[in-house]
Parts: C-alpha cells; sequence; structure tokens
C-alpha cells in the first residue's frame, strides 16, 4: 500500500493494539474509504469481525455486544453519512455508560472542504457525546508515526473503559490506493518485534470511601428508622449482595428498578420490592409511610411514581455513583456519593452493623424499624397478591401479561429486554422477584424506542443463555434494518411484539384526556399522538424468513402458552400479542386501582 492509505505493518500495529487492549468484537460496515481498516480487522485472529450492511443497526448491534459482555466494541464504518448513522447508538452508549470505540475512515485533507464525494467534516462528528476524539495523521513510513498509531489506539480503548464508560472516536483519513500492497500481517524494522504488552495502557481503580466518611454516613442512617434504598439501573452483579447486606443492617426496604439486577438472582432478597411503583403512588398509604432518608444505587429509576416521592416528601437524599456522575433528575437537595456502589454498600454495612453492635440505637421514643419495614413488606404482600388476583381473572390481552409470564419460567442465564416507551415501565410493574439469576436490558440511557431489536440482536449473539425481547410495534417499524442483520447473523431470539397500532403510552398520559389543555385535543390525538400506522407486521417478519404468531385467545394463560411454545427455537421468532390502545388504558387504571384498594384496605385495618 502508498503512504497515503497507510502502509499495512502500521494498520496491523493499530489493530493489533486494539486487541491488546481488549478489543475482541468488532463490527464492520461495508465502504470503500474504510477498505484498509476493514481488511486489518478482518485479518486479525483475536477479533471476531461481523459485518452489517445497515450503520444505524450495526451502531445498535455492537451496543448489545458491549452491554452484554461488559467489555469494549469497535465499530467501523466508512465517510459521510454513513458515520452520522452511528450516532444514535453513540448517544445510547454516552449516557448509558457503555464503552465502544467508533472508528470511522475519511478522505484526507486535500479532498475536504472541495465538493469530493461521501466527504462531510467528521471532525467532533458526535459532538460532547464522545469521550475523546481524535483524528490519526496519514500513515507514513516514519517510527514516530507508528508509536502514535499504537499510542492512540491503546488509549482510545482505555478511555472508552474508564469511569464513567462511553464511546470514544477515532477519525481515520486515507488516501487511495485502498488495497494493501503487503501482507497485513507482517512486522517490519518499524515495529518492534516480539510486543506484547500494550503501548498505551491506563491503570484505574474504582473509587472508594474514607473510614471517616462511611462512619458519618452509617450513623445517619442507622439513626433514621423511616428510610429507603432505592436501586435504579445498575448493570453491576458485584453490588447485588452488599446493597442487600446494607437494607438488612439498616433495615431499610429496597424498592429495586427491574434494571437494577437486584430483583433476581441468588442474593438475600428478604428486603427487595417488586411492586414500588403502585406502592408509592399518591394515596393514603404513602400518605402514611413517607421516608424521612434515602440513598439511590445506579440511574434514574424507571418509575416516574418513585421520582415524584422524592419531590413530595423531601426526603434527606444520598446518590451514590462510582463514576463521579450528578444523575438526579428529581430536582431535590442532594448529596452525591462518589464511591463504587459495591465497595460502599459493604463498608456502609459493615459500620451500620458496628454502630448497632455497639449500642449506638436511635433515640427512645423513636419508631422500631421492624414495624417501618414490616409496614412496607406488607405492602408488597397486598400489592402483589391484588395485581397477580386481578391479571388471574383477565380473560383479554393486556401488555403488562408477557412479563408476568417471563417472569414465572425465564431460567437462570437467560437475558430480557425490554423496549422502552410502554414496555419497559410494564416490565416495572409485572416483573416479580425471584431467584434465579436473570439478566434484566434496556436502553434508558436516552429512552429511546430506536435500535432496540438490534441491541438486543448484538446482546444474543454473545449471550450464553436465552434472550428475550418485549417490544412495541412502532419501535419495530423503527428498527426494520434489525430484520437484515437477524437474517445475516443467524441469532436466536424470541421477540414478544405488543402490537397496539401506534403509540399506546400516550393513552396514559394528558395528550388523550379530553380535559387536556391546549387547542384541537383530544380532536387530533390519533393524528398527533396515537400514530395509527395500519400495517400487518407478521408477514413483514415472515418476508425475512422468521417464525411469526399471534397469542390467540388473548388470556394470560394463552398469551403464555405461546411464549412457552417458541422459547429454546433457533432463530428470530416473534410472538405478537395484539392489543388496543384505549382499552389498555383502561385495563392498567384497574390494575392500579385493584392495588390502590388493597393498600387502603391495609391502612383501615392499621397494619400499614
Amino acid at each position: 500500500m502508498s503512504a497515503g492509505g497507510g502502509r499495512p505493518s502500521q494498520l496491523r500495529a493499530f489493530v493489533e493494539e486494539l486487541a491488546r487492549a481488549g478489543v475482541r468484537d468488532a463490527i464492520v460496515c461495508p465502504g470503500s474509504r474504510s477498505t484498509p481498516l476493514a481488511l486489518a480487522l478482518r485479518a486479525h485472529d483475536g477479533i471476531r469481525v461481523r459485518v452489517l450492511i445497515d450503520e444505524r443497526s450495526a451502531g445498535f448491534f455492537a451496543l448489545g455486544i458491549a452491554r452484554t459482555t461488559r467489555r469494549v466494541v469497535a465499530l467501523l464504518g466508512t465517510s459521510g453519512t454513513a458515520a452520522v448513522n452511528f450516532a444514535p447508538a453513540v448517544v445510547e452508549a454516552s449516557l448509558a455508560r457503555v464503552p465502544l470505540v467508533v472508528l470511522t475512515a475519511d478522505r484526507p485533507a486535500e479532498l475536504q472542504d472541495r465538493g469530493a464525494p461521501q466527504t462531510i467534516d467528521q471532525d467532533h462528528l458526535y459532538g460532547r457525546h464522545a469521550k475523546w476524539f481524535a483524528e490519526l495523521a496519514l500513515m507514513d513510513e516514519a517510527q514516530d508515526t507508528m508509536a502514535h498509531v499504537r499510542s492512540v489506539a491503546g488509549r482510545a480503548v482505555a478511555t472508552a473503559v474508564e469511569g464513567p464508560a462511553g464511546p470514544v472516536h477515532l477519525n481515520l483519513p486515507l488516501r487511495e490506493p485502498l488495497i494493501p500492497a503487503g501482507d497485513l500481517g507482517a512486522i517490519d524494522e518499524h515495529e518492534p518485534a516480539g510486543v506484547e504488552a500494550p503501548f498505551a495502557a491506563a491503570v484505574t481503580g474504582r473509587r472508594t470511601l474514607d473510614r471517616d466518611q462511611v462512619a458519618t454516613i452509617a450513623r445517619r442512617l442507622v439513626g433514621t428508622d423511616r428510610g429507603l434504598i432505592v436501586a435504579g439501573p445498575l448493570d453491576d452483579p458485584a453490588a447485588n449482595e452488599p446493597i442487600a447486606r446494607l437494607a438488612a443492617a439498616t433495615g431499610y426496604p429496597i424498592l429495586a428498578d427491574p434494571l437494577s439486577g437486584l430483583r433476581c438472582g441468588p442474593h438475600d432478597r428478604s428486603l427487595v420490592l417488586a411492586r414500588a411503583d403502585h406502592i408509592v403512588r399518591p394515596g393514603p398509604w404513602i400518605d402514611a409511610h413517607r421516608p424521612e432518608i434515602v440513598i439511590r444505587f445506579g440511574a434514574m429509576p424507571t418509575s416516574k411514581p418513585v421520582t415524584e416521592l422524592m419531590r413530595g416528601g423531601r426526603p434527606e437524599l444520598f446518590v451514590v455513583d462510582g463514576d463521579g456522575g450528578w444523575r438526579e433528575a428529581a430536582l431535590v437537595p442532594a448529596t452525591f456519593v462518589h464511591a463504587d456502589a459495591a465497595s460502599a454498600a459493604g463498608a456502609l454495612a459493615d459500620a451500620a452493623e458496628g454502630v448497632r453492635a455497639a449500642g449506638k440505637e436511635p433515640s427512645a421514643g423513636a419508631e422500631p424499624c421492624g414495624r417501618w419495614t414490616q409496614a412496607w413488606l406488607d405492602a408488597e404482600r397486598a400489592a402483589g397478591r391484588a395485581l397477580d388476583s386481578w391479571l388471574a381473572g383477565l380473560d383479554e390481552p393486556f401488555e403488562g401479561a408477557p412479563f408476568r409470564a417471563l417472569g414465572d419460567f425465564l431460567p437462570a442465564g437467560a437475558l430480557l429486554w425490554a423496549g422502552n416507551s410502554m414496555p419497559v415501565r410494564d416490565m416495572d410493574d409485572w416483573l416479580p422477584a425471584g431467584e434465579r439469576a436473570i439478566r434484566v436490558f434496556a436502553n434508558r440511557g436516552a429512552n429511546g424506542i430506536d435500535g432496540v431489536i438490534s441491541t438486543a440482536l448484538g446482546s444474543a449473539a454473545v449471550a450464553e443463555g436465552p434472550v428475550v425481547l418485549v417490544v412495541g410495534d412502532v419501535s419495530l417499524l423503527h428498527d426494520l434494518g434489525a430484520l437484515v442483520t437477524a437474517r445475516l447473523h443467524e441469532a436466536d431470539l424470541l421477540v414478544v411484539l405488543v402490537n397496539n397500532d401506534g403509540g399506546g403510552i400516550f393513552s396514559l398520559l394528558a395528550q388523550a384526556r379530553t380535559e387536556a389543555p391546549g387547542a384541537g385535543l383530544p380532536a387530533h390525538y390519533e393524528e398527533l399522538f396515537g400514530t395509527p400506522h395500519g400495517i400487518a407486521l407478521g408477514p413483514i417478519v415472515e418476508a425475512f424468513g422468521f417464525s411469526h404468531r399471534v397469542a390467540e385467545g388473548g388470556g394470560y394463560a394463552d398469551l403464555r402458552a405461546a411464549i412457552e411454545a417458541e422459547m429454546g427455537r433457533p432463530g428470530l421468532r416473534v410472538v405478537e400479542l395484539r392489543t388496543d390502545r384505549e382499552r389498555n388504558a383502561e385495563l392498567h387504571r384497574a390494575a392500579a386501582g385493584a392495588v390502590a384498594a388493597a393498600l387502603a384496605a391495609l391502612v383501615g385495618e392499621g397494619t400499614g
């Protein structure tokens, strides 16, 4: 290859450095300008290359692999609008703290801003959503260029994985000719032979609290009876047991978001609540049980009522974030604890146990922690019984039913993905707690409905257990490119498609109410928000050669039978649950009413 496009040994060095730094998977989108990098990645024995023809789908596919493996993934695209199509996944990776190294090929400087084809300004293309941007110089014969290439590759991976993890963008201008003239595996005199350690590596550690800080917070927790632990989205299995120990040491119930990892697994779940979204809604029960202190781990919870709980009573709030973030969207006073969740929870649990053992209990006359804790556990059981009884008596389609069914029979090691908008909220309400270790995911960085199927396919491509996705019809239409990806890569994925012919979540929001303010509402509701599309999705799925079945009958038992029948089968399978948007809103209100009545009964009995 000429000096313009990059010498084979330097391309090899760049890719080799990515591998030495930890890259094991690369997603490559076809293109001409990216040819040298595509060939160099494919020539490396330690990197698994998957080729996807749709950049938007490819970006989310890479995201799914990175989320599942917890390793950085390389994503390669050619120049122009191809690179722009990575942007939605880059944004999600940034906000969800997922490590990606995005490689974009580019025209050299002499072709910039001259009307050359497929040439745009790619300098800082992803703005602040990229943790770091660098543009490599054209590769030449110099030994310093070899060192620079290695250093940038190593730094890119180290930066992507360093907390908070996220995407890094490297732009690589390449001149023609683009086909290597030599061996991409060759090492010449400019590359040190036998180099195995990364050229550039970073040593980092988890943030921890010092002893005095731990003691101060622990005394505050032990000295307050009416406390809660809120576990938001937190994909760190190491944190489950320490957070459970902290709950036991303080007597604080855990309001466990389904994405927290606390609901499912072999850790102690005796204080884990899965019905918090219903329990904390406005009413007499929560009015009598407002917390004075809350300690939150992970990102903002899915449940809006849980977030509103922070606003209503203004409890003292501690937010634990090991990546030094400031994620607190309730807009209330908060103390941010910049320490690793697992180590902080473990240290606080040890300190709280020590305070109690030393006899430094709350002051005389304070409400015993046991009474507070028992009230929340009673509410959890009452809410669970009310929801189960209500669902058992229902003989029609309901959008929360898939998560209740999947929670009953998904095996340990399974991965459960939920689409945004309504599915993730239904998962919060209906996925029960259990001892089987089920990993639960959703793209909750930017909360978009795009790219969900592609992300789940990336997850399925590297997962060891079965993978199930529950997604809505509009989200599927947003990501039809994922069906091409599934066809080319034969991932095993069961999709439960909730089809309400439009934007079902709006039926539960103010836009659908007749009393909603604003000109033209609700006259233009269907046009602007309901957005019925009338598209038969089954034929689209079958056109790609995939299995599709409709859950006939509509009741819970019929849906569960349809899902179980597809579990374990190879390829992409779709089970479609057809619902009515207006009726679904009525059913959600009815389920909430059943829980509200059960909680009101507790208050009336004086046991809540």
